[in-house]
């Protein structure tokens, strides 16, 4: 089989020409992805290693979850700068996802709350706990993780989640974590923890307002399901 390099391609077939006509939104995941790498090797264009990472949603199920240089170490011609800029896109991309929801929208509701943090914890290979600092109109002032790993109600404390409200003026929260299986359904644990961090909210005059589980594009809310 012949391998073309992408200078071999027809000038309106590369994908950064592409993109500069039609604009990033008309190029495939592995167009977007061929701009990044740059540059292929002897026997792959950077488009074929680029289609490569995203066959078969393999860009959501696998790379999208990648931490470090070293995971990149299975695709043949990629090196340390070519990952790295991947690694750069993507996490860049988390954070403007993240950041869209609060510069737009406060978080009056649990799905304004479990938009404004899929982007962020639906991907991640561990779980993670986070806690939302909103004010008195619901506005995030600051978000706090507070544990990482396998999560319980001896891990996550209520002084851990409630110090940094406190230290913020924070008029109420919004606690969260992933589900790195994909399924939101909420363990015995979590109810556990809920009961622990609703009860700690309406002593300290800090009321927690919803625990989010995150899962694949999905989502589980206490509040919406009357367990808080």
């Amino acid at each position: 089989m012949t391998h073309f390099k992408m200078r071999e391609l027809c000038r309106t077939d590369r994908p950064r020409e592409r993109l500069c006509a039609l604009g990033a939104q008309a190029l495939t995941n592995a167009e977007l992805l061929a701009i990044l790498i740059g540059s292929g090797t002897r026997q792959k264009s950077a488009l074929q290693i680029a289609e490569e990472l995203t066959v078969h949603e393999r860009l959501y199920r696998e790379v999208a979850r990648w931490r470090h240089v070293q995971d990149f170490s299975q695709i043949k011609g990629l090196g340390t700068a070519r990952s790295a800029r991947i690694l750069a896109a993507l996490e860049l991309g988390k954070r403007v996802a993240c950041a869209s929801a609060v510069e737009s929208e406060r978080i009056d509701s649990p799905e304004a709350g479990a938009q404004y943090l899929m982007g962020r914890l639906r991907n991640e290979t561990h779980e993670r706990f986070l806690v939302l600092l909103l004010n008195t109109k619901n506005r995030v002032i600051q978000t706090e993780q507070i544990a990482e790993g396998s999560l319980n109600s001896a891990v996550v404390h209520p002084r851990e989640v409630f110090a940094p409200a406190i230290t913020a003026h924070a008029a109420s929260i919004l606690v969260a974590h992933n589900h790195p299986s994909g399924d939101p359904a909420p363990s015995r644990e979590d109810r556990s923890l809920t009961r622990v961090l609703t009860q700690t909210g309406e002593i300290m005059g800090i009321p927690v307002l919803d625990h989010l589980v995150i899962g694949d594009g999905v989502y589980y809310s206490f509040k919406e399901h009357g367990d808080l």
